[in-house]
């Protein structure tokens, strides 16, 4: 049972802007919560959509653009329902981190969450076992953080054991959103990722990642911005579709291969862009040791085949941190 308690009501129509509180008790408050923001936008009957942001903390186009739609949709705008929770992992998003400051807990690594646990498993419970059950989709809008930069994708998730049908409304809606790249992922039924839960929920999972390096990057919260606009439209919650919209590239991270890892600590200086094609072979870069100038360089080379969807933005690496990853084409 959840220890969350909502300032909001899920069942009355209208705009509501309030708090789920999270427990934490501490020796400066000891009855302490965390406020965890929500808004509930209900007009009568139709689609409900979750849309969320700062799962991760650094990564913030999404969080732009969730909160300013909480300032400006109204009511008479949508038909259906809307919750909207753009620092979904609080604590993270304040400290300006990938994890929470207070428990470490990574929230897209941790579903289904503990109602007994620290802060960030409180909240990964309330969300797959109270928010989701009560929404048809939701959208997760992520970034690079601080540590990454990717090539902007939308992405859909559904399970191995998925029916055509669910599969194909996932593809049909992912592919209207305008974005040119869109990734597909097939989910595990004990994975413990947000678009895993939303899978156990049979709730229909989108997301993406829409710029890194901890920034706000203009041309992520416009691709954001769009993607919720389109969203909204393909569900009939709100405005129409564009006419003509292109086929987006359908592609997947097709495994261990696909990721280049440093071998060691070093300067990681790297050899491609995103969006480089790559052969199995091919070099990614070379660890270059300033401190040690003698010291000749170690190329780092890529073991699969695909394209540069994502690289590693802080120069400095520790060994087994990923410098690059590869995404391929798929024919589905």
């Amino acid at each position: 049972m959840t220890q969350i308690t909502a300032t909001v009501d899920f069942e009355a129509d209208g705009k509501q802007i309030g708090w789920l509180r999270v427990p934490h008790s501490v020796t400066r408050s000891a009855y302490g919560t965390l406020p965890v923001p929500i808004a509930v936008i209900r007009s009568g009957d139709g689609p409900k959509l979750m849309l969320s942001a700062g799962n991760h903390g650094d990564e913030y186009e999404g969080q732009v653009v969730l909160t300013r739609l909480i300032q400006t949709l109204q009511p008479e705008d949508i038909r259906g329902t809307l919750f909207i929770l753009p620092a979904l992992n609080l604590p993270a998003v304040l400290g300006a981190t990938r994890v929470s400051p207070l428990d470490t807990g990574n929230l897209n690594r941790v579903f289904p969450g503990d109602p007994n646990g620290g802060p960030t498993w409180k909240i990964a419970d309330y969300v797959e076992n109270v928010l989701l059950p009560m929404v048809d989709f939701v959208a997760d809008f992520h970034g690079g953080g601080a540590s990454l930069e990717y090539r902007p994708h939308a992405s859909t998730h559904f399970g191995a054991d998925a029916s055509a049908e669910h599969k194909q409304k996932c593809l049909d809606i992912v592919r209207k959103l305008g974005v040119p790249h869109v990734m597909i992922f097939e989910r595990r039924a004990s994975g413990g990722g947000l678009p895993d839960a939303a899978v156990r929920q049979g709730v229909v999972s989108i997301g993406g990642e829409y710029g890194g390096m901890a920034s706000v990057a203009r041309p992520g919260v416009a691709l954001v911005q769009q993607a919720v606009d389109r969203l909204l439209a393909c569900l009939g919650m709100k405005g129409e579709l564009p006419a003509g919209i292109p086929t987006p590239t359908t592609m997947h991270v097709f495994g261990p291969t696909a990721y280049a890892y440093a071998p060691e600590p070093g300067l990681f200086e790297p050899a491609t862009e995103l969006g480089d094609s790559i052969r199995q072979g091919d070099l990614c870069g070379h660890m270059l040791f300033p401190e040690n100038p003698a010291r000749p360089p170690i190329a780092v080379t890529f073991n699969g085949e695909g394209d540069v969807v994502c690289k590693r933005h802080p120069g400095r690496v520790e060994a087994g941190d990923c410098v690059a990853h590869l995404a391929a084409p798929l024919d589905i």
